[in-house]
């Protein structure tokens, strides 16, 4: 089952079911108003949406075309944002490029930081850049949504509250990490709005690409046309979901609705160490930081630039027939 959210009479729009291939829907108002609406009733409301799904492929209902330009966040505001650092591999690089040491926890404990959700973008909105001074980065991620999850939960429990998966770009302002950080309180105004994908989806919608807690296949990133990232979602992952939600819910509940990010998807070359560009054969990066501390380690110094106004970013998983599973993020700086 595929969920989206058009402009509706209120700020969190009208839910609506989403057709497997993107191309239509079918309102879902008479079960839930909105998707945080589904998702405070999930186990009753669910399976419900679930038949509105199917009468929505056998073309058995009233329905409509789905646009991905007109489409909302299918979240566009919610309980919580909590994003991990599940690729240890980019944290490593990236706490290199800014002469941080990365703790050995790091490899067992995972990274996490609570992000701002008031506010999530549109997936064809664009990305609003005031000072290009700030360093604006663009970060392809993973991100899921989970029902109520209990205080202490375990890795088994998290993984079966997960609901729903998607893609978000989670933007970052590189240049004001470091001030922030060394005031030792965490990421404030260097971390923007997130974009979510036009669509989540249903674990069980994504067969064999949903598994051991992970989202498996290339995450495909262009910046300006071209290709900039190619990596597997599913590989080098140190912490899958359940392990990252559990620790968000070690020492207390975590509400219906609430999302938790990957952290920037990155792979290590064959050989073992840094990824490489795709014009060299290698996957790509899911970030521009991860590309500049690559090139800082075999040049002595950076040469991709960070995002500029009137830059464009595109972030999307292909299933198997090459059809976006989530729809598309498409976005320019402006």
């Amino acid at each position: 089952m595929k969920l989206g959210t058009l402009p509706g009479p209120g700020r969190d729009g009208r839910l609506v079911v989403v057709s497997r291939d993107l191309a239509w829907c079918a309102d879902a108002v008479h079960i839930a108003p909105t998707l945080q609406a589904a998702l405070d009733e999930w186990a009753r409301l669910a399976p419900q949406l679930e038949l509105l799904a199917t009468d929505l492929e056998h073309g058995v209902v009233p329905r409509e075309r789905f646009h991905e330009r007109e489409a909302l966040a299918p979240l566009p505001r919610a309980y919580q944002w909590a994003d991990g650092s599940a690729y240890v591999n980019h944290v490593q690089l990236v706490r290199k490029a800014r002469g941080a040491e990365m703790p050995e926890s790091f490899w067992s404990d995972p990274l996490m930081y609570q992000g701002g959700s008031d506010e999530m973008l549109a997936p064809r909105s664009a990305i609003p850049l005031a000072d290009e001074a700030w360093g604006c980065d663009l970060e392809a991620e993973v991100t899921v949504v989970v029902d109520d999850v209990p205080r202490g939960a375990s890795r088994e429990e998290a993984l079966a509250r997960i609901v729903l998966v998607g893609l978000v770009n989670d933007v970052s302002l590189r240049n004001l990490i470091p001030a922030e950080l060394g005031k030792g309180f965490g990421f404030l105004q260097s971390k923007p709005a997130s974009t979510l994908s036009p669509v989540l989806v249903t674990p069980d919608e994504l067969g064999d690409r949903w598994r051991d807690g992970k989202l498996h296949g290339p995450l495909k990133v262009d910046l300006n046309g071209q290709p900039f990232g190619r990596a597997d979602a599913g590989v080098d992952m140190t912490f899958d979901f359940g392990t990252l939600v559990a620790h968000l819910a070690r020492t207390r509940n975590v509400g219906a609705g609430s999302l938790v990010g990957s952290g920037t998807v990155s792979n290590r070359d064959a050989d073992g160490g840094p990824g490489k560009p795709i014009a060299d054969g290698g996957l790509g990066y899911s970030c521009i930081a991860e590309v500049r501390t690559v090139e800082t380690i075999l040049d002595g110094k950076p040469q991709t630039p960070f995002l500029k106004k009137g830059d464009t970013v595109r972030i999307w998983m292909d299933d198997d027939k090459g059809h976006p599973v989530f729809g598309v993020i498409e976005q320019t700086v402006a």
